[in-house]
């Protein structure tokens, strides 16, 4: 969302600060600006000029030499080969020296032998627009010799707001006064040349679905799709250029001037916030505007010159015989406002933001209309906005209001009651607040008080907030932004540990990124968007031709990192990626199969480099470690497989890995069910845009359980502060006992106080029976809260020993 730092000002005449201290006002409240741009930044060495005489050029038939005023006290020379040229006239003049907006410096040259001192300018050779047809004439008076960045109110500043899908509000000029003001510090000015802000003249005739206004019959088919409908006609208009503040004001939102009529309806939504449309009414048939259902086949040429085929469930503005516009999104080109038209209608309407979307997205359009209606507009803002702009037409076009303002109004907006407990938002703020402080908080925004109590307020929501503030939540957050998050204590206080446990998969995958990072690999993070080759599930509304699609393997996009590092000089390279896939829906399913994936890819040395000796680059069996190990990681059994012995399975069993494996170097994790659980192996080449000097690359893909098992999860605990006693234990057992279900019996045997035992000596030989051997083990005793003496831990192995000779026929070795 562009705003003008002027424009802005006017609206807001208490606002203090440049434009870099709004930038960062509205960074607090919600809406960071990306960008502030000076406008005129590029033309500080253009002047205002003034033509005193134009006449053609005596060696060319399409060139014209104009004697030029610019203040310097001398009269210049200066070829033009544009048409519109006129002596009196003031126009932007680059004198020899200057340099134009890309870098264009201006010489003194000879032009069909006559010498031009310096150029007149067109809104295209200054970067404010793309005529360049013609000179840019200005409208006012000026001194030769002005600055004109200041004479065309170019002194001003560009924010580029990043407004998010709930504040609507943010989409004008005067929603970030209000953001920035408070509704009572704003004002609508009168734009230069009119007497008066508003015209009040017209009066105003609401209806249900169906009403009239100037003989033009005004209709709603289907109430729920489109709220309101407001139409005035206007006749006797004069259309032309927009003076050059109108034209000005638009360019510096980032707009083209077209026409005073177009250009009006233009300024006033991004003024008020509130999209409208002038069409020419001669050209509507049946003396009739109405709202309905698109019928299929049916064509339109919208305002870009495109032909549309429309479909059932498309939202259109008809006359009595054919669709003229797509509802909240764009105009037909066949009832365009033009240079000869004499009589427009302007309508304003209100439609419901999700039929506004469907019907973009079914065209493949996106417009500064669509983006406001798909977030909502200001109900409230409605009959202003068209009363602005039908002022600003007869002011600055001609005409007059034909008849009454005709309003189809068949859905009037709700106003949401929101109660706000004091008490609840100082426990979610963490400071104490009182009634009157929230409040006098919240006073700016326009909420109404309904009913009010010592500890208790119920707003009513005003239209501009009807987005965003329905609970009691969106009224603590925006307490919070006024009173200032930089206003809060830093400070660590008591909290209450939530109720909810995590949820299994979310601990799972905290547990693979602590493995794995302490592998060294670092995580990757990729998007899910892939190219027609690397997914099956097509996107509705791709932010390119070349990701319209949702992957079906993390793999790819792992490949797409390495190269990228590898282009960069790296060699040794470890990432990995936990991941969300996509398959297409089942027949009886709506939506998109999701399963959650871990993936790894790896070249270059598998360890760090050490002087000892050098490291060896992975292969192959690294990846099959790597893949075991994930796989007692993640506690799902199975087997590891060679690849070709392993089932392609399901479609979702076929996807990883991503076709980006050598089937002859590569493995598989096989489930005891046959399922195919994960992939691992060495990456084909003409799979992995590798530098000519790179090592293999190998890579490994596995499914992530739906419901893990997290049970194995690691506890941290404090280390004793006493110390331990250890025992050595020499036992003989039968050869057919296994070691673990002997340490299983001296853990059951010993309690609480054994903290380890370790086996660490097997023997079998001369001075042990035949079919036995000797197995030592070392016992770790130790206690939390005391220090262990040598009768308890003589106690404690007297106990084991007792319960092997008892249980397994195991005895100290003599």
């Amino acid at each position: 969302m562009n705003i003008s730092y002027r424009w802005l000002r006017e609206l807001a005449p208490g606002l203090e600060g440049g434009p870099e201290e709004v930038a960062d006002r509205l960074a607090r409240l919600g809406a960071p600006a990306d960008s502030a741009t000076p406008i005129g930044a590029t033309l500080g060495d253009i002047l205002v000029a003034r033509v005193e005489a134009s006449e053609k050029h005596p060696n060319a038939d399409r060139l014209t030499l104009c004697r030029v005023d610019a203040g310097t006290g001398e009269t210049l020379s200066v070829v033009c080969g544009a048409p519109n040229v006129r002596a009196g006239a003031l126009y932007p003049f680059a004198p020899v020296g200057a340099t134009l907006p890309g870098g264009v410096r201006i010489r003194k040259a000879k032009i069909r032998g006559e010498v031009s001192q310096g150029m007149l300018c067109s809104a295209r050779e200054l970067g404010l627009g793309h005529d360049h047809t013609g000179i840019l004439e200005l409208d006012g008076e000026f001194a030769p010799g002005a600055s004109f960045v200041e004479a065309a109110g170019l002194d001003d500043t560009r924010l580029e707001l990043d407004i998010t899908a709930d504040r609507p509000d943010l989409l004008s000029h005067l929603g970030v006064a209000r953001a920035l003001e408070g509704v009572g510090g704003v004002r609508i000015a009168a734009p230069p040349g009119m007497e008066s802000a508003l015209l009040e003249d017209p009066a105003l005739e609401s209806a249900g679905a169906e009403v009239e206004s100037g003989g033009v019959r005004i209709a709603i088919d289907d109430p729920e799709a489109c709220y309101r409908f407001l139409g005035a006609v206007i006749e006797g208009v004069e259309v032309g250029p927009s003076p050059a503040w109108l034209a000005m004001r638009l360019r510096a939102v980032g707009l083209r001037p077209i026409n005073n009529v177009v250009d009006i309806t233009n300024y006033v939504t991004h003024e008020l916030g509130r999209p409208m449309h002038a069409y020419d009414l001669d050209r509507l048939e049946g003396g009739e505007i109405r709202v309905r259902w698109a019928r299929a086949g049916e064509k339109l040429r919208t305002l870009d010159g495109v032909e549309r085929t429309l479909e059932e469930g498309m939202l259109v503005i008809a006359d009595a015989a054919r669709a003229v516009g797509l509802a909240g999104v764009m105009g037909g080109e066949d009832t365009e406002v033009g240079d000869d038209t004499g009589t427009v209608l302007l309508e304003l309407a209100h439609f419901r933001p999700t039929t506004v979307r469907a019907t973009r997205r079914a065209a493949h359009l996106s417009t500064d209309a669509s983006y406001r209606f798909e977030r909502g507009v200001d109900p409230d803002e409605a009959e202003r906005a068209l009363r602005r702009a039908l002022a600003m037409i007869v002011a600055l076009a001609g005409g007059r209001v034909r008849g009454a303002i005709g309003d189809a109004h068949p859905t009037p907006a709700a106003r949401p009651e929101v109660t706000l407990r004091t008490p609840r938002a100082s426990s979610l703020l963490g400071v104490p607040l009182g009634t009157e402080r929230v409040r006098a908080l919240l006073a700016p925004i326009g909420l109404e008080i309904v009913r009010s109590a010592a500890e208790e307020t119920v707003f009513r929501v005003p239209g501009h907030r009807l987005a965003d503030l329905r609970r009691e939540v969106d009224l603590i957050e925006e307490v919070a932004r006024h009173a200032g998050y930089d206003t809060f204590p830093e400070e660590r206080r008591p909290i209450r540990p939530t109720a909810v446990p995590d949820a299994p998969l979310s601990l799972l995958e905290g547990t693979i990124r602590d493995h794995w990072v302490g592998d060294g690999f670092l995580e990757a993070r990729t998007a899910a968007f892939a190219p027609e080759a690397e997914g099956d599930v097509a996107l509705l509304n791709p932010l390119s031709a070349e990701e319209s699609r949702l992957r079906r393997s993390l793999l790819p996009g792992l490949a797409t990192r390495l190269a990228y590092n590898q282009a960069r000089g790296r060699r040794d390279l470890r990432l990995f990626e936990i991941g969300t896939c996509f398959a297409p829906a089942l027949p009886d399913e709506e939506l998109p199969r999701e399963t959650t994936r871990l993936a790894a890819m790896a070249t270059g040395a598998r360890r760090p480099p050490h002087w000892e000796s050098a490291a060896p680059d992975w292969d192959i069996w690294d990846a099959r470690g790597l893949l075991e190990t994930t796989a007692e990681l993640l506690r799902v059994g199975g087997r590891v497989v060679p690849a070709r012995e392993a089932g392609a399975g399901s479609d979702i069993e076929a996807s990883l890995g991503g076709g980006v494996l050598a089937e002859d170097a590569s493995v598989a994790l096989v489930s005891d069910a046959g399922e195919l659980l994960g992939v691992a192996g060495t990456v084909r080449p003409e799979a992995a845009d590798a530098a000519p000097w790179s090592a293999p690359w190998i890579a490994l893909e596995v499914l992530l359980p739906p419901e893990p098992d997290v049970a194995h999860r690691r506890r941290l605990e404090a280390i004793p502060a006493h110390p331990a006693s250890e025992r050595d234990l020499a036992l003989v057992a039968a050869s057919s006992v296994p070691s673990a279900r002997i340490a299983e019996a001296i853990r059951d045997a010993a309690g609480d106080v054994l903290e380890s035992i370790r086996l660490f000596d097997v023997y079998e030989g001369e001075g042990v029976e035949k079919g036995k051997r000797s197995l030592a083990y070392r016992l770790r005793f130790q206690a939390p809260d005391r220090t262990l003496t040598d009768a308890e831990v003589d106690a404690e192995v007297k106990r084991v020993l007792g319960r092997l000779d008892e249980e397994l026929d195991v005895h100290q070795r003599t």
